[in-house]
């Protein structure tokens, strides 16, 4: 697994292999990032279920200014961290090993706002309408934010939530990508 474009181009990111994750595949993630490429520059990125942190290194590969990555498993945050250091990029990141939801009550006290929300949650959760939701209720979201949601085919279908407008939406195979944006 590689970064594909930006200034840490072809730099291998480690954790490809580590239980637990599922990381996105390099045309997937080629896709999402020749869609978003206008909102990442200078961008405040959080990287939720972050696995290996791809694609919050990504968006630093191409301008994003800080990314805060999240995970519950301390082996994926330790991968992340050690990507960070080989990348030389440690001081534009947060490492946050915590449940997405003490994670986001925390974002939520500090008033800290997104620009840039990369969302990949386990399938088994059924999470994806209510974590939405949570980003408007909880006012984590920048005025035009975007949120890159991964998930099954059809797991909440391309219905609006309040809020957010649905931009763009892709389906690779049995895994569908929902591009919302904050209106």
């Amino acid at each position: 697994m590689k970064i594909i474009s930006g200034t840490l181009k072809g730099r291998t990111v480690l954790g490809y292999q580590m239980e637990g994750t599922r990381p996105t595949m390099d045309r997937v993630k080629e896709s999402i990032f020749s869609m978003i490429q206008e909102d990442i520059r200078d961008s405040i990125v959080l990287d939720l279920f972050a696995g290996t942190g791809n694609l919050g290194f990504e968006a630093l590969s191409n301008g994003a200014s800080f990314v805060y990555f999240v995970d519950h498993n301390e082996k994926a945050i330790q991968t992340i961290k050690k990507n960070a250091t080989n990348f030389k990029v440690e001081d534009k990141i947060k490492c946050l090993s915590l449940d997405y939801k003490k994670a986001l009550s925390n974002f939520a006290s500090e008033n800290q706002k997104f620009d840039l929300i990369f969302l990949d949650p386990p399938y088994h959760m059924f999470i994806l309408q209510d974590l939405l939701r949570k980003f408007i209720e909880d006012n984590l979201l920048e005025d035009d934010s975007v949120i890159v949601l991964e998930m099954e085919e059809n797991s909440i279908g391309n219905q609006e939530i309040e809020g957010l407008k649905l931009w763009k939406t892709r389906n690779y195979g049995p895994k569908q990508v929902n591009i919302y944006r904050k209106f």
